[in-house]
């Protein structure tokens, strides 16, 4: 019985963090619940989980709602998604510090498109800020994902 419920709940713990990480909305250091995107982006596209994507794709859709904005992030893992089975030279799932260059690819873009729409000097700060943070951010939410999973 314990070993079912531990069995559970490291499987259920990337779906969790998600939706712990888009509640804990905080204006500076989460504004919209936006850090949910670093286990959405790592559990679809790094370390494959079973039945994420359609997860991935409710959240983010939760986290343009949040943001107010309209579709954005959504369409932008819709893009990454197709984009993403056309990968045949490139590995993911085995470089380096969890692929964090291409999490830093995939929000860099992201948050530049999102910066140009809105040009100006405070949203720039914003812009930058969430960036640098959510970067920090990877490798420790990533690497409590992975041992969790993995049982390390």
């Amino acid at each position: 019985m314990k070993e079912n419920i531990v069995k559970f709940l490291r499987a259920a713990f990337p779906f969790l963090s998600v939706v712990f990480l888009w509640r804990l909305s905080l204006p500076f250091w989460n504004p919209g619940g936006v850090l949910a995107i670093i286990p959405i982006f790592y559990c679809t596209f790094i370390n494959p989980t079973k039945w994420f994507m359609p997860f991935g794709l409710l959240f983010c859709f939760l986290l343009d709602y949040n943001l107010g904005s309209l579709c954005y992030w959504t369409a932008i893992y819709c893009l990454c998604y197709a984009l993403n089975g056309f990968q045949s030279f490139i590995d993911f799932e085995h470089r380096d510090l969890n692929s964090i260059d291409m999490f830093i690819a995939y929000i860099g873009i992201g948050l530049f498109f999102f910066e140009i729409t809105h040009l100006n000097w405070t949203v720039l700060g914003r812009t930058l800020w969430i960036f640098i943070w959510m970067t920090i951010l990877y490798l420790p939410i990533t690497r409590l994902i992975n041992g969790v999973q993995h049982d390390r």
